[in-house]
């Protein structure tokens, strides 16, 4: 509300503003009857659920991890060790899923009881966070290609690719650096010992 007030030096009469909490009764639209239609909004016609993939499903299965369904972000946490993954009806079709499934199951190799993969990632968007996006889209390209998956290039790899070049930049090597851990991470998706690891 505005208020006239009066400079007691000046004697200048001046408006100002004071700011005031109201509060209001809100009901959800389906507990009122007798609106006008257009406030009874109808949820859009659901498209056909994408389909899954029994190979796929196998595939992700033996490997062991945990996948945890919901919510509208894919991520693996370290700190529970779990892959969280929107429900596949979420993705435009299967091979959006799965691609993305193969990318976070990636990233669930670098664990410390699995291939132990540290780039010295100290903060988001850092060089090695960059280094282990690398290793994660590298990883799911080469699983994709296994298990027969050809996914659509995702909007997120052009923002990762600014990230990748300031890499590549600094190491001339890091490409091959990378494209061997991911293909360290496919093989230990796959089953395959990790004879480096194994070694030491």
């Amino acid at each position: 509300m505005t208020r006239a007030a009066t400079d007691r030096d000046t004697g200048e009469e001046t408006e100002r503003s004071i700011p005031f909490l109201k509060s209001y009764t809100v009901f959800n639209v389906e507990q009122i009857d007798g609106l006008a239609e257009h406030f009874y909004a109808k949820p859009e016609p659901k498209g056909e659920p994408v389909a899954r993939l029994a190979h796929a499903d196998a595939f992700f299965a033996a490997t062991g991890a945990t996948i945890v369904h919901g919510g509208s972000r894919a991520c693996y946490v370290m700190q529970t060790d779990n892959i969280h993954l929107p429900c596949i009806d979420f993705f435009r079709d299967a091979e959006s899923y799965y691609a993305t499934l193969a990318h976070e199951a990636s990233h669930w190799t670098r664990h410390p009881s699995r291939l132990n993969r540290e780039f010295g990632r100290k903060r988001w968007g850092d060089e090695g966070y960059a280094m282990e996006k690398l290793v994660a889209e590298l990883g799911a390209a080469f699983l994709c290609a296994d298990i027969a998956l050809t996914p659509e290039v995702r909007e997120d790899h052009a923002a990762y690719i600014a990230s990748w070049i300031k890499v590549l930049h600094h190491d001339k090597r890091a490409i091959f650096a990378a494209a061997a851990h991911a293909q360290r991470a496919a093989d230990f998706l796959h089953g395959v010992p990790n004879t480096a690891a194994e070694a030491a």
